[in-house]
């Protein structure tokens, strides 16, 4: 799980090194976004009720370092219920996009301003142990997670997008909480 982490780590440094970084202006006169213009927020809300109910809201504030590398972050709480008992869930996650293609318009002229990206995401949790095994030697437990992934942003406006995230875990975590692929979908503003 470490070594995983590790990984995930060295190739967004690599990604982030490699490209050059916002500055104010550069010499040729060409705009660049001061940093205000750069900082998004957005987050994502989920909404299961019935047998098994879930509710998830998770903020997040992002940077984008260069115009295709963003880093974001943010807390995450979830509520699960089954039949069999409930669990309030806390943590946080973070998460690195790298844009791919901008606007798949300008490849093929479809006339939707539709972005693709490469996510990558840590997120690290809290449940309640007794939701996931009968005598626990402990009342909570905590789970790391490492997601990879793809997915699409289509644009809602000059500084808002709707996100669809397709992601798969790329660690063994201890609790298997994610469908395979795990889909994600969020605003961002």
């Amino acid at each position: 799980m470490a070594k995983t982490f590790i990984r995930a780590l060295l190739v967004a440094s690599i990604i982030l090194f490699a490209s050059p970084l916002y500055g104010q202006a550069d010499n040729t006169g060409n705009y660049s976004p001061t940093l205000r213009e750069r900082i998004f927020f957005g987050g994502s809300f989920g909404l299961q009720i019935g047998t098994y109910t879930y509710i998830e809201t998770s903020p997040l504030i992002g940077l984008w370092l260069t115009p295709r590398l963003n880093i974001a972050a943010g807390p995450c709480y979830k509520f699960l219920k089954d039949p069999y008992g409930s669990t309030d869930v806390f943590g946080a996650k973070a998460f690195t996009r790298l844009v791919l293609i901008k606007d798949i318009n300008n490849i093929v002229p479809i006339g939707v301003g539709i972005s693709i990206y490469l996510h990558g995401e840590f997120e690290r949790l809290s449940y309640r142990a007794d939701f996931f095994y009968t005598n626990p030697d402990r009342i909570r437990i905590s789970n790391n997670a490492v997601l990879g992934g793809f997915g699409f942003s289509q644009h809602l406006g000059p500084r808002s997008s709707l996100d669809i995230s397709i992601l798969w875990l790329m660690n063994e975590a201890e609790l298997d909480i994610y469908d395979s692929p795990e889909v994600k979908i969020g605003v961002t503003f």
